[in-house]
Protein backbone atom coordinates (compact mmCIF):
# COMPACT_ATOMS: atom_id res chain seq x y z
CA UNK A 1 0.00 0.00 0.00
CA UNK A 2 2.95 2.03 1.02
CA UNK A 3 4.66 1.11 -2.41
CA UNK A 4 1.32 2.60 -4.20
CA UNK A 5 1.00 5.48 -2.54
CA UNK A 6 4.64 6.81 -2.91
CA UNK A 7 4.22 6.08 -6.85
CA UNK A 8 0.71 8.47 -6.55
CA UNK A 9 2.70 10.91 -5.20
CA UNK A 10 5.37 10.66 -7.59
CA UNK A 11 2.88 10.56 -10.82
CA UNK A 12 0.84 13.71 -9.29
CA UNK A 13 4.16 15.51 -8.89
CA UNK A 14 5.11 15.08 -12.03
CA UNK A 15 2.27 15.77 -13.88
CA UNK A 16 2.08 19.12 -11.52
CA UNK A 17 5.61 19.81 -12.50
CA UNK A 18 4.52 18.96 -16.40
CA UNK A 19 1.80 21.96 -15.61
CA UNK A 20 4.07 24.26 -14.61
CA UNK A 21 6.14 24.02 -17.18
CA UNK A 22 3.13 24.09 -19.73
CA UNK A 23 2.28 27.25 -18.10
CA UNK A 24 5.06 29.68 -18.10
CA UNK A 25 2.80 32.64 -16.85
CA UNK A 26 2.65 30.94 -13.79
CA UNK A 27 6.30 30.92 -13.35
CA UNK A 28 6.51 34.12 -14.35
CA UNK A 29 3.79 35.55 -11.24
CA UNK A 30 5.74 33.41 -8.84
CA UNK A 31 8.97 35.38 -9.64
CA UNK A 32 6.93 38.54 -9.44
CA UNK A 33 5.74 38.11 -6.10
CA UNK A 34 9.27 36.16 -5.09
CA UNK A 35 11.00 38.87 -6.13
CA UNK A 36 8.83 41.23 -3.98
CA UNK A 37 8.98 39.49 -1.45
CA UNK A 38 12.90 39.80 -1.09
CA UNK A 39 12.29 43.38 -1.71
CA UNK A 40 10.47 43.36 1.68
CA UNK A 41 13.11 41.47 3.59
CA UNK A 42 15.77 43.25 2.15
CA UNK A 43 14.34 46.75 2.10
CA UNK A 44 17.44 47.91 4.70
CA UNK A 45 19.85 46.56 2.19
CA UNK A 46 18.62 47.80 -1.21
CA UNK A 47 17.97 51.24 0.34
CA UNK A 48 20.27 52.00 3.30
CA UNK A 49 18.94 55.55 3.85
CA UNK A 50 16.35 56.23 5.16
CA UNK A 51 13.29 56.80 2.41
CA UNK A 52 11.05 59.00 4.45
CA UNK A 53 14.25 61.84 4.80
CA UNK A 54 13.01 65.74 3.80
CA UNK A 55 15.58 67.45 1.47
CA UNK A 56 13.67 70.35 -0.08
CA UNK A 57 17.25 71.06 -2.14
CA UNK A 58 16.69 67.58 -3.39
CA UNK A 59 13.01 68.27 -4.16
CA UNK A 60 11.55 67.28 -8.20
CA UNK A 61 14.72 65.72 -9.17
CA UNK A 62 13.94 63.43 -12.02
CA UNK A 63 15.15 59.84 -12.33
CA UNK A 64 18.92 59.52 -12.73
CA UNK A 65 21.68 58.20 -11.17
CA UNK A 66 21.25 58.75 -7.09
CA UNK A 67 17.26 58.67 -7.74
CA UNK A 68 16.52 55.53 -9.75
CA UNK A 69 12.69 57.10 -9.52
CA UNK A 70 13.42 61.08 -9.05
CA UNK A 71 12.44 62.41 -6.03
CA UNK A 72 8.70 64.03 -4.69
CA UNK A 73 7.88 67.49 -3.56
CA UNK A 74 9.33 67.10 0.03
CA UNK A 75 12.79 65.89 -1.77
CA UNK A 76 12.23 61.98 -1.13
CA UNK A 77 13.85 59.36 -2.58
CA UNK A 78 10.49 57.88 -4.67
CA UNK A 79 12.50 54.34 -5.27
CA UNK A 80 13.17 53.95 -1.88
CA UNK A 81 9.41 54.24 -0.91
CA UNK A 82 8.70 52.36 -3.57
CA UNK A 83 10.83 49.51 -2.00
CA UNK A 84 10.03 50.00 1.24
CA UNK A 85 6.08 49.73 0.41
CA UNK A 86 6.32 46.56 -0.76
CA UNK A 87 6.11 45.80 3.25
CA UNK A 88 3.08 47.78 3.17
CA UNK A 89 1.26 45.92 0.36
CA UNK A 90 1.97 42.56 0.96
CA UNK A 91 0.69 43.05 4.61
CA UNK A 92 -2.34 44.48 3.07
CA UNK A 93 -3.33 41.73 0.83
CA UNK A 94 -2.11 39.10 3.35
CA UNK A 95 -4.38 40.62 6.49
CA UNK A 96 -7.42 41.47 4.27
CA UNK A 97 -7.40 37.64 2.42
CA UNK A 98 -6.69 35.71 5.70
CA UNK A 99 -9.69 37.94 7.77
CA UNK A 100 -11.82 37.34 4.66
CA UNK A 101 -11.15 33.84 4.61
CA UNK A 102 -11.48 33.83 8.21
CA UNK A 103 -15.10 34.58 8.05
CA UNK A 104 -16.11 33.05 4.67
CA UNK A 105 -14.76 29.84 5.39
CA UNK A 106 -16.81 28.64 7.80
CA UNK A 107 -20.21 30.26 7.19
CA UNK A 108 -19.59 28.80 3.34
CA UNK A 109 -19.08 25.03 5.08
CA UNK A 110 -21.51 25.21 6.95
CA UNK A 111 -24.39 26.64 4.90
CA UNK A 112 -23.63 24.12 2.00
CA UNK A 113 -22.90 21.24 4.29
CA UNK A 114 -25.85 21.95 6.67
CA UNK A 115 -28.27 23.42 4.35
CA UNK A 116 -32.15 24.19 5.09
CA UNK A 117 -32.82 27.16 7.13
CA UNK A 118 -29.30 27.65 8.43
CA UNK A 119 -28.00 27.95 4.66
CA UNK A 120 -31.17 30.26 3.38
CA UNK A 121 -30.68 32.76 6.85
CA UNK A 122 -26.71 32.59 5.59
CA UNK A 123 -27.49 33.03 1.80
CA UNK A 124 -29.78 35.94 2.95
CA UNK A 125 -27.04 37.57 4.78
CA UNK A 126 -24.37 37.40 2.17
CA UNK A 127 -26.87 39.00 -0.47
CA UNK A 128 -27.54 41.99 1.85
CA UNK A 129 -23.78 42.75 1.96
CA UNK A 130 -23.19 42.11 -2.02
CA UNK A 131 -26.36 44.40 -3.01
CA UNK A 132 -23.82 47.24 -2.13
CA UNK A 133 -21.31 48.43 -5.13
CA UNK A 134 -17.60 46.83 -4.68
CA UNK A 135 -16.03 49.44 -3.83
CA UNK A 136 -18.95 51.75 -1.89
CA UNK A 137 -19.11 49.75 1.01
CA UNK A 138 -15.55 49.74 1.67
CA UNK A 139 -16.07 53.33 1.55
CA UNK A 140 -18.97 53.46 4.13
CA UNK A 141 -17.42 51.37 6.60
CA UNK A 142 -14.01 53.24 6.43
CA UNK A 143 -15.62 56.42 6.50
CA UNK A 144 -17.62 55.61 9.34
CA UNK A 145 -14.36 54.20 11.89
CA UNK A 146 -11.30 56.12 12.53
CA UNK A 147 -9.13 57.00 9.44
CA UNK A 148 -6.27 54.70 9.01
CA UNK A 149 -4.83 51.64 7.48
CA UNK A 150 -6.23 49.00 9.55
CA UNK A 151 -10.15 50.25 9.50
CA UNK A 152 -9.81 50.51 5.72
CA UNK A 153 -8.28 46.65 5.24
CA UNK A 154 -11.42 45.19 7.42
CA UNK A 155 -13.44 47.58 5.61
CA UNK A 156 -12.47 45.83 2.61
CA UNK A 157 -12.19 42.05 4.34
CA UNK A 158 -15.91 42.88 5.31
CA UNK A 159 -16.89 43.73 2.08
CA UNK A 160 -15.13 40.56 0.61
CA UNK A 161 -16.38 37.34 2.34
CA UNK A 162 -19.42 37.08 0.89
CA UNK A 163 -17.69 35.87 -2.07
CA UNK A 164 -15.76 33.47 -0.54
CA UNK A 165 -18.89 32.03 1.58
CA UNK A 166 -20.61 31.94 -1.99
CA UNK A 167 -17.78 29.92 -3.87
CA UNK A 168 -16.89 27.42 -0.98
CA UNK A 169 -20.83 26.85 -0.34
CA UNK A 170 -20.87 26.15 -4.01
CA UNK A 171 -17.86 23.57 -4.20
CA UNK A 172 -19.47 22.11 -0.51
CA UNK A 173 -23.19 21.30 -2.01
CA UNK A 174 -21.47 19.12 -4.85
CA UNK A 175 -18.74 17.76 -2.65
CA UNK A 176 -21.31 16.44 0.23
CA UNK A 177 -22.85 14.46 -2.12
CA UNK A 178 -19.94 12.07 -2.94
CA UNK A 179 -19.82 8.39 -1.83
CA UNK A 180 -16.83 8.42 0.19
CA UNK A 181 -18.90 11.57 2.75
CA UNK A 182 -22.07 9.65 2.55
CA UNK A 183 -19.95 6.23 3.94
CA UNK A 184 -18.95 8.27 6.37
CA UNK A 185 -22.03 9.69 7.09
CA UNK A 186 -24.30 6.06 7.53
CA UNK A 187 -20.66 5.09 9.63
CA UNK A 188 -21.96 7.61 12.05
CA UNK A 189 -19.01 9.52 11.87
CA UNK A 190 -19.51 13.23 13.85
CA UNK A 191 -20.24 16.31 10.99
CA UNK A 192 -17.78 18.19 12.22
CA UNK A 193 -15.08 15.62 11.59
CA UNK A 194 -16.52 14.71 8.30
CA UNK A 195 -16.42 18.38 7.40
CA UNK A 196 -13.12 18.58 8.30
CA UNK A 197 -11.65 15.88 6.82
CA UNK A 198 -13.42 14.92 3.73
CA UNK A 199 -15.31 18.10 2.80
CA UNK A 200 -13.09 20.80 3.16
CA UNK A 201 -10.31 19.31 1.63
CA UNK A 202 -12.32 18.18 -1.29
CA UNK A 203 -14.10 21.85 -1.74
CA UNK A 204 -11.13 24.16 -1.18
CA UNK A 205 -9.25 24.42 -4.42
CA UNK A 206 -12.04 27.28 -6.22
CA UNK A 207 -11.48 29.27 -2.63
CA UNK A 208 -7.52 29.08 -2.65
CA UNK A 209 -7.87 30.04 -6.56
CA UNK A 210 -9.91 33.29 -6.17
CA UNK A 211 -8.03 33.99 -3.15
CA UNK A 212 -4.66 34.06 -4.71
CA UNK A 213 -6.33 36.50 -7.01
CA UNK A 214 -7.29 38.22 -4.64
CA UNK A 215 -3.91 39.00 -2.85
CA UNK A 216 -3.46 41.56 -5.60
CA UNK A 217 -6.84 43.14 -5.63
CA UNK A 218 -6.59 43.81 -2.27
CA UNK A 219 -3.66 46.03 -2.76
CA UNK A 220 -5.43 47.96 -5.29
CA UNK A 221 -8.48 48.35 -3.41
CA UNK A 222 -6.57 49.83 -0.57
CA UNK A 223 -4.80 51.91 -3.01
CA UNK A 224 -8.21 52.65 -4.10
CA UNK A 225 -8.89 53.81 -0.37
CA UNK A 226 -5.75 55.62 0.34
CA UNK A 227 -6.33 57.77 -2.59
CA UNK A 228 -9.50 59.04 -1.03
CA UNK A 229 -7.81 59.56 1.97
CA UNK A 230 -9.57 56.52 3.96
CA UNK A 231 -6.48 54.33 3.95
CA UNK A 232 -3.39 54.79 4.92
CA UNK A 233 -2.04 57.80 6.75
CA UNK A 234 0.54 60.70 5.08
CA UNK A 235 3.48 59.58 6.32
CA UNK A 236 2.82 55.69 5.67
CA UNK A 237 4.79 54.21 2.51
CA UNK A 238 1.75 53.11 1.04
CA UNK A 239 1.73 53.05 -3.01
CA UNK A 240 -2.22 54.57 -3.21
CA UNK A 241 -0.77 57.15 -0.69
CA UNK A 242 2.20 57.88 -2.99
CA UNK A 243 0.01 58.31 -5.77
CA UNK A 244 -2.28 60.78 -3.57
CA UNK A 245 0.02 63.08 -2.44
CA UNK A 246 1.40 63.08 -6.02
CA UNK A 247 -1.79 64.12 -8.07
CA UNK A 248 -1.77 67.47 -8.05
CA UNK A 249 2.13 67.87 -9.53
CA UNK A 250 1.69 64.53 -12.03
CA UNK A 251 1.92 66.52 -14.97
CA UNK A 252 4.64 68.47 -14.83
CA UNK A 253 6.79 65.66 -12.74
CA UNK A 254 5.09 62.54 -14.09
CA UNK A 255 7.70 60.02 -12.13
CA UNK A 256 6.21 60.76 -8.76
CA UNK A 257 3.02 59.01 -9.25
CA UNK A 258 4.69 56.80 -12.13
CA UNK A 259 6.08 54.09 -10.55
CA UNK A 260 3.93 53.70 -7.59
CA UNK A 261 1.51 53.10 -10.31
CA UNK A 262 4.03 50.90 -11.76
CA UNK A 263 4.64 48.92 -8.79
CA UNK A 264 0.84 48.38 -8.35
CA UNK A 265 0.33 46.53 -11.81
CA UNK A 266 3.36 44.22 -11.25
CA UNK A 267 1.66 43.23 -8.43
CA UNK A 268 -1.60 42.34 -9.05
CA UNK A 269 -0.40 40.57 -12.45
CA UNK A 270 1.95 38.84 -10.33
CA UNK A 271 -0.77 37.49 -7.73
CA UNK A 272 -2.83 37.22 -10.89
CA UNK A 273 -1.13 34.94 -12.94
CA UNK A 274 -0.48 32.53 -9.62
CA UNK A 275 -4.12 32.58 -9.44
CA UNK A 276 -4.70 31.28 -13.24
CA UNK A 277 -1.83 29.10 -13.09
CA UNK A 278 -3.33 27.38 -9.74
CA UNK A 279 -6.54 27.18 -11.70
CA UNK A 280 -4.44 24.81 -14.21
CA UNK A 281 -3.72 22.79 -11.84
CA UNK A 282 -6.30 22.01 -9.09
CA UNK A 283 -8.96 22.57 -11.54
CA UNK A 284 -9.90 19.28 -12.65
CA UNK A 285 -12.23 20.57 -15.55
CA UNK A 286 -9.17 22.55 -16.96
CA UNK A 287 -6.40 19.65 -15.99
CA UNK A 288 -8.02 17.30 -18.80
CA UNK A 289 -8.06 19.77 -21.78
Amino acid sequence: MSVLTEGLERLNLRYTTYLLRRNPMFVLGLLIVFALVLCAVLAPLIVPGDPKKIDFKAKHFPPGKDHPFGTNVRGQDIFGQVIYGTRMSLMISTVVVIISLAIGMPTGLIAGYFGGRVDEVIMRATDAFLAFPPMLLPIAIAAALERNLLNGLIAIAVSWFPWYTRILRASVLVTKEELYVESARSMGVRDALIILRHVLPNSISPLLIQASMDMGYAILFAAALSFIGLGAKPTDMEWGRMITSARAEFIDFWWTATFPGLAIFVTVLGFNLIGDGLRDILDPRVRGR
